[in-house]
């Protein structure tokens, strides 16, 4: 233990290289109370400056010199409403103590008109909602989109300065976990006093002294007069041709109880589970460990168009969405979060497919009708308590998510028709316990249980590739049923030993996965016989993995600098067989994960980082078995390689800018990877169906990404302007008939957008998106292809008599692919809205798809293959609606 406390703090003093001799001290007022906020500037003989910094809450500064040579140098201490205070540095052993004396100091008189508001305090920006917000807007949401710095994406995912965030607060609590789409759509930006943008989020309060977290999150400031009643909002709207939309909220946001319950239903385009997106689950679900398959059957490859979901849905859905939190006392708390979703989709489309290969092209000519019917029952329970002292966390999760596919299709002129059933019942529950010893040491207990059953039928009819699956005799049909049932606990101990500003903590834990995957192919012949298709198309496949692991992680942090280093190492081994494929094997071994990250504070606004890990992985029992499935009508999966092994490399680095009293922000990004994958997925394709079979075969995927992004809010014009530029270079090999062809893809994007107000009546956006994607076989004579694509949107929002608002907007799409004819695409949308203030109710009129668009194109390209697709998409339609606010 003595050594490797040891090589920690030889490791940390590897970081402070560049740090070097640190200069101290402490700024009071004549009382002897320390001063925040003040400068203080060192300077040398000659007047110039060497470093400069602020004092903390305690009026502590700290500066680093990168020598001992200080002959001459000066500490100057400044601060409005105190007389300049110059100090002599003659020891850097020594503590300067500085007192300022008071002074009054006459301020040239500045006015100030219609300047937004945005003060920064600490890790904690804020921005003040009245400020940003037009009489146009109705949710936070709404004004969130034109706030410097933040971004919404399309799908309602916030990110700050080009780092998305990992919780939306309201009022300091976590009320909707992750799904906080409902939050700003619903919460009415009146209700709103101010926008705090955390860096450095750390919501257990015993991890805050020592604070590695390099989280952002966003936390909305309640009015006061806000929290005494219940507000919300009822739609009821009609249109044509023949539809409907309705919707029902009510929230409150006291200090013992919070919620914000909804009901709603529509079959206007709009999806009402967009609001149960969990922004951040996939990066939950790589914490977790427990890598089990979604869904190994589908009814095909249709895609959707590359289009707002708005424009192209069809559907008819309803949402009861309940987000409920009340706090016992200041440190412990009740949520729970219950939502059931029913929709039922129409989709119809048209594929032409062409895979380019050495010597011979392959085709497919697709179209399909589905019928979409996706369910899903979720509840949550979460009990959090949260001291100084201890933190106890415990959640308890059950979902149930039946899903049901009906649709005819027609493939190379022959037509047949299929039903997908999926039914996924899901368990679990964590536990997560911390407590602070005397000695300001950490204790943490952890525990995870999951089960989880997903069984499969999908029926196809008439058979399809007789000559493959029958012995070329025709058939009625095909049946594919899987199961797939999992158990998952993962377990461990931790204890962090704290010491000033430097933090070990040590980790010891074990996972098991245990799982069985049971499937059948079946075939009814003419005569109405059911029979196995064969008996290689059987799994019966029993998957047991075991890790044990430990964990020595070392933090340090100071005003300017945290590192973290952490050194993982496991023993895994995984057991897996299946007598009816003759199929026993077993692997064992042994990884060690290292990772590093760095974030060094080049200035109180502006910070670098740089990280790296590497990264052993394992495959799951999707990769290993033998019997052949039926994914999907005209896809044949099966494996024939040991479990799949990955070696991973991964280097990042950063800059972020950010000036917050000129409402500037920046950011660069650089990321590297390099993945070695034992195993290759080898693909056998015809003008029929495509067989896969995954391969024991070594190679590499590597992918390099850099991008670029700016805010600015232009005070003059009382606009938000922003732009950006991304480079991705992704080169990897595939094996098709046998050709092994290595691929090189690259994008290259731009994006520039604003959020101008023109007078005191008109306001206008626009955004435009353009990305050029070149992809290139790396052989003799490859084969290379070219994709751009400019999207642009644009909207006026007018105020035209006193409460009436009228609203147009447009999109317009245009796809140049160097063989194909360009697609080019013009969509617009009318609104007027009235607000009848007297009855606190909205009347509104829209219509939607003005030009009447009542199908798309679309081209996608991948490596060496061309898709188009012609998707049936809503055309024109209008509604009327009425909203009353309470």
């Amino acid at each position: 233990m003595r050594k490797l406390v040891l090589t920690c703090w030889l490791l940390l003093a590897a970081f402070s290289v560049f740090a070097q001799k640190p200069l101290k001290g402490q700024v009071k007022d004549a009382s002897g109370k320390g001063v925040e906020s003040v400068n203080v500037t060192l300077k040398d003989a000659e007047g110039n400056i060497i470093n400069f910094t602020r004092t903390n809450k305690n009026g502590v500064f700290s500066m680093v010199l990168k020598n001992d040579q200080i002959a001459g140098y000066k500490i100057e201490a400044s601060s409005i409403g105190y007389k300049k205070l110059i100090t002599t540095v003659t020891d850097l052993a020594k503590n300067y103590d500085l007192t300022l004396q008071s002074s009054e100091t006459t301020l040239e008189t500045v006015n100030v008109k219609n300047r937004p508001s945005l003060t920064a305090r600490g890790d904690t920006l804020n921005y003040r909602t009245a400020d940003f917000a037009d009489k146009q807007d109705r949710s936070i949401g709404d004004v969130l989109k034109k706030m410097p710095g933040v971004e919404v994406a399309e799908d309602g995912k916030i990110s700050y300065n080009g780092k998305s965030i990992s919780n939306l607060y309201v009022d300091g609590d976590n009320l909707l976990d992750d799904k906080y789409n409902i939050g700003t759509k619903s919460i009415p930006h009146g209700a709103v006093d101010k926008v705090q943008v955390i860096q450095n989020d750390q919501p257990v309060k015993m991890m805050r002294k020592n604070n590695m977290s390099d989280d952002v999150a966003l936390n909305l400031v309640i009015k006061d007069e806000a929290k005494l009643k219940v507000m919300g909002d009822a739609t009821v709207g009609a249109g044509m041709p023949n539809r409907f939309d309705e919707n029902l909220t009510a929230m409150l946001f006291n200090k013992k109880l919070k919620f914000i319950n909804n009901i709603k239903g529509n079959n206007i385009g709009s999806d009402p589970g967009g609001d149960l997106i969990a922004h951040n689950f996939s990066d939950y679900l790589k914490k977790l460990d427990n890598d089990k398959p979604n869904g190994l059957l589908s009814t095909g490859a249709a895609g959707v168009p590359s289009l707002p979901q708005s424009r192209y849905l069809f559907n008819k859905a309803g949402l009861i969405n309940l987000n409920n939190l009340y706090k016992f006392n200041q440190d412990l708390q009740l949520r729970a979060n219950i939502s059931y979703l029913y929709d039922e989709r129409r989709q119809e489309y048209n594929k032409f497919s062409e895979t380019y290969l050495p010597g011979q092209t392959i085709r497919y000519a697709e179209t399909q009708n589905n019928g979409i019917n996706p369910q899903k029952l979720r509840a949550q329970f979460n009990l959090n308590g949260n001291a100084e002292q201890y933190y106890l966390n415990n959640n308890l999760v059950v979902e149930y998510a039946p899903f049901k596919t009906t649709s005819g299709f027609v493939i190379n002129n022959v037509a047949a028709n299929q039903v997908l059933k999926q039914e996924t019942f899901d368990l679990s529950n964590e536990f997560n316990y911390r407590k602070k010893l005397k000695s300001e040491d950490v204790i943490n207990l952890y525990s995870y249980l999951n089960r989880t059953t997903q069984p499969e039928t999908l029926n196809i009819t008439p058979g399809l590739n007789a000559d493959i699956l029958n012995n070329g005799n025709s058939y009625l049909g095909l049946t594919q049923y899987i199961k797939l049932p999992t158990w998952y606990t993962n377990n461990y101990v931790s204890f962090a030993f704290v010491k000033n500003n430097f933090v070990q903590t040590y980790k010891a834990g074990f996972n098991v996965q245990q799982q069985q995957l049971n499937s059948e192919l079946y075939r009814t012949q003419n005569n109405q016989q059911t029979e196995p298709v064969t008996g290689s198309t059987v799994n019966d496949l029993d998957w047991l993995k075991t890790k044990l692991y430990t964990e020595a992680t070392y933090e340090y942090t100071s005003d300017k600098l945290k590192a973290g280093l952490s050194l993982p190492l496991s023993y895994n081994h995984i057991n897996y067989s299946d007598a009816t494929n003759q199929l026993d094997n077993d692997l064992n071994k042994l990884f060690i994960n290292p990772g590093l990250n760095i974030k060094y504070q080049t200035s109180t606004e502006n910070y670098v980082t740089a990280n790296y890990n590497f990264r052993n992985d394992l495959g799951g029992i999707n990769d290993v078995y033998r019997g052949t499935i039926l994914k999907n009508y005209r896809s044949l999966f099966s494996n024939d390689a040991p479990i799949a092994e990955s070696k991973s490399h991964n280097i990042g680095a950063g800059f972020n800018f950010r000036k917050a009293m000129q409402m500037l922000f920046a950011n660069v990004t650089a990321n590297y990877s390099d993945t070695e994958l034992s195993t290759i997925s080898a693909y056998n394709l015809s003008n029929n169906i495509q067989q896969k079979i995954v391969l024991p075969l070594n190679n590499h995927i590597r992918s390099l990404s850099l991008a670029a992004n700016a805010s600015k809010y232009l005070f003059s014009l009382k606009s938000t302007v922003n732009a950006g530029v991304s480079f991705a270079q992704s080169k990897y090999s595939q094996l098709q008939n046998d050709a092994l062809l290595p691929f090189n893809t690259q994008t290259v994007a731009y994006k520039v957008g604003i959020e101008a107000k023109l007078t005191n009546f008109i306001n206008w956006s626009y955004a435009a998106n353009f990305a050029i994607t070149d992809n290139k076989a790396m052989v003799a004579d490859g084969i290379k292809t070219n994709f751009k694509q400019l999207r642009q949107q644009s909207a006026l929002a007018i105020t035209t008599v006193r409460n009436l608002y009228l609203n147009l907007s447009a999109e317009h799409l245009l796809t140049r692919q160097s063989s194909q004819p360009d697609l080019k695409y013009l969509f617009a949308d009318a609104n007027m809205r009235y607000k009848w203030l007297k009855m606190k109710t909205d009347i509104e009129f829209g219509i939607t798809n003005l030009t009447n668009i009542k199908s798309f194109d679309a081209i996608y390209l991948s490596a060496n293959s061309l898709t188009t697709g012609t998707y049936a998409i809503p055309g024109r339609v209008a509604m009327l609606k009425a909203t009353f606010n309470f």
